[in-house]
């Protein structure tokens, strides 16, 4: 018998570390995810990833359960990707965004291996976005966040936010009528 969330929180929240690999084997998926949306370079991904769950250990014992732990931890995840994002920034202004697609066609395939069809088309298609368009199509579009939320998140202007949504829905729209 599955022991509930709930009392998986609880005990890994005093410190019981087998508890919380369940929580990491259950939510690093999901945390994976998000970081390789919005960083789209598989180590820069892994690496926020195994940040996020660092923060979440150290931070668990403030977790209240306000909100819901997948609530939380979604949080946690997007913030770190976010701060991972804007620290390789250089990289971003230094590469062009071919090269970086084409740099990055071995991770592409492998990441959506396990996605079908159209699916695997807007996958790549997203990857493939320059880094501030992506970044901003994933919050908004996939993640939820408002416009001001993401110009506050990014430190960017709610007009560039809207902007470069705008750019990655053309860019999106091309590449796939194309395919």
């Amino acid at each position: 018998m599955a022991i509930e969330l709930a009392q998986v929180i609880a005990a890994a929240k005093l410190g019981d570390k087998q508890a919380f690999y369940q929580l990491y084997q259950q939510f690093v998926g999901r945390v994976y995810a998000i970081c390789w949306r919005l960083l789209a370079h598989k180590q820069q991904a892994e690496d926020a990833s195994q940040e996020v769950f660092v923060k979440v250990w150290q931070q668990l014992p403030a977790f209240r359960g306000d909100s819901s732990f997948a609530t939380w931890l979604h949080s946690i995840a997007t913030r770190t990707a976010i701060d991972a994002w804007r620290q390789s920034k250089h990289l971003r202004l230094t590469d062009s965004s071919d090269q970086l697609a084409e740099s990055a066609q071995p991770e592409l395939a492998a990441a959506t291996v396990a996605c079908s069809g159209e699916q695997a088309q807007l996958e790549q298609a997203i990857l493939r976005l320059p880094a501030q368009a992506r970044a901003v199509f994933v919050l908004f579009a996939i993640e939820g966040y408002q416009h001001q939320e993401i110009a506050g998140l990014l430190g960017i202007a709610e007009g560039s936010s809207k902007a470069q949504y705008h750019r990655a829905r053309q860019l999106l729209r091309e590449w796939l009528a194309d395919e």
